[in-house]
């Protein structure tokens, strides 16, 4: 672990200083907060900090996720610092009490990361840092559990923890990507104007692999298998399923798989968050398991970025729309096309494994480890194109399933890159729920 920077210099620190003296005797000595309250305020500051990690920050999956993963890793740590009965993700914030408020605590938290993070470059941000100051004071407002004060001091210390453990892990450091390819197999861009575009004419965030891993002990250490030798007939296969499957024009696709493929091509940690608030409400989950589902979510969604980011610039392989306008690959099963368009544009990085399925496989691995069972229904909502759909899930097997296929509807994904991007994920979550968040005694 990093050396810990203090709490006490610039504007966090000063935030933190006012806010704990404003804190300072506002209850009566000897009231003691509710040991399980609802999980009221874990589902309301997530939605903040959705939107305004995603939203007005208009940040990817990749970097959201990564973010995410900061503010309900430090919520968990900070509710369940009060709670004791999990192991922590980071450490027990040391003013930690029974007495002290979880819903104080969980606020603080992630406001402060929340700031923390928009108080810093390149993600700085005045104008949603008063916004989140706002919100955090009408949180605070409205909270009558007895504890306060305490659990302020328990959510800020949490916070500062995240912070200092994040400083220099990687993020936003300059990333010298591979030479763009021109031989069969090898990436290079191409240019596919759509209707529904990719939201960045770039890659946005190549470093994500390159960033200190969250619960994982090595990004390389989860290398998949590859892509399918082009001369093969498993790469034959790929090919020519997603040459007629995710062609714009396509004959075969129906139309609920045109529809799944758009909801998915949405922001996937909106999606996903939105399902987490989803499953908090219908499960009745209390602020101690909404904050520890929150947290192992988001933290298994980063690492399965960055694995997957990690393995991405490995390969170094083509998209399906190169493949299928190139003259040759080798193979007598293939049959290039030179006018072929796929229903939607093509992310300008390498092509295998799938983000989507290593960070999807990785959130959905987790979540049933989490409940227990794969028989949990839920919903999510995105919005793609100024569009906002909903699709719901009657166990979270299905939704895995139907990512994997989406990618190649979409026609920018071969299976491979899709099953073994889920692989990845899996592998991700097998490392969280055995090395994290284990029951205390």
């Amino acid at each position: 672990m990093r050396m810990s920077r203090r709490f006490g210099t610039g504007r966090i620190g000063s935030v933190l200083v006012a806010i704990t003296l404003i804190a300072v005797g506002l209850l009566p000595a000897g009231q003691a907060a509710a040991v399980t309250p609802p999980a009221d305020v874990i589902v309301e500051w997530n939605r903040i900090a959705v939107n305004a990690i995603t939203g007005t920050a208009g940040q990817g999956p990749t970097v959201a996720y990564l973010h995410l993963a900061m503010v309900q890793g430090a919520v968990y740590d900070a509710v369940n610092g009060i709670d004791g009965g999990h192991e922590p993700y980071l450490e027990v914030p040391s003013s930690a009490d029974p007495s002290d408020s979880m819903e104080a605590a969980a606020v603080t938290a992630a406001h402060h990361v929340l700031v923390g993070l928009f108080s810093t470059p390149p993600m700085t941000n005045a104008g949603l840092v008063t916004t989140l100051d706002g919100q955090f004071a009408a949180s605070l407002a409205a909270i009558t559990a007895p504890g306060e004060a305490g659990g302020i001091m328990v959510g800020a210390e949490a916070a500062q923890t995240m912070l200092d453990e994040r400083t220099g892990d990687g993020r936003f450091v300059a990333f010298v990507a591979p030479d763009e390819g021109s031989g069969a197999g090898e990436w290079r861009r191409t240019a596919n104007p759509l209707p529904v575009a990719f939201p960045f004419g770039f890659e946005p965030a190549p470093w994500v692999g390159d960033v200190e891993p969250f619960v994982i002990a090595s990004a390389a250490a989860l290398r998949s298998d590859g892509p399918r030798a082009l001369t093969s007939d498993a790469y034959a296969a790929d090919y020519n399923e997603v040459k007629r499957y995710g062609a714009l024009n396509s004959t075969v696709r129906t139309a609920d798989q045109t529809f799944a493929a758009l909801f998915w091509q949405a922001n996937g940690a909106v999606l996903f968050n939105f399902a987490f608030r989803d499953l908090a409400d219908s499960q009745d989950l209390d602020i101690v398991d909404a904050a520890r589902m929150f947290a192992m979510g988001d933290l298994a969604g980063a690492d399965g970025a960055i694995a997957c980011w990690n393995d991405k610039y490995y390969w170094n392989f083509w998209r399906p729309i190169t493949a299928i306008h190139a003259a040759s690959d080798g193979n007598p099963a293939t049959v290039a096309d030179p006018t072929w368009t796929p229903l939607l544009a093509t992310p300008p990085f390498p092509e295998h494994p799938s983000g989507h399925t290593c960070i999807s496989g990785a959130v959905v691995r987790t979540l049933q480890r989490f409940f227990g069972t794969d028989e949990v229904p839920f919903t999510a909502t995105g919005t793609l194109a100024g569009v906002t759909r909903t699709r719901s899930f009657n166990r979270f097997s299905v939704a895995i399933r139907e990512i994997i296929d989406a990618r190649v509807w979409a026609g920018f994904h071969f299976r491979t890159a899709d099953v073994q991007g889920k692989v990845i994920g899996n592998k991700v979550a097998h490392a969280l729920v055995k090395n994290h968040f284990y029951e205390v005694g």
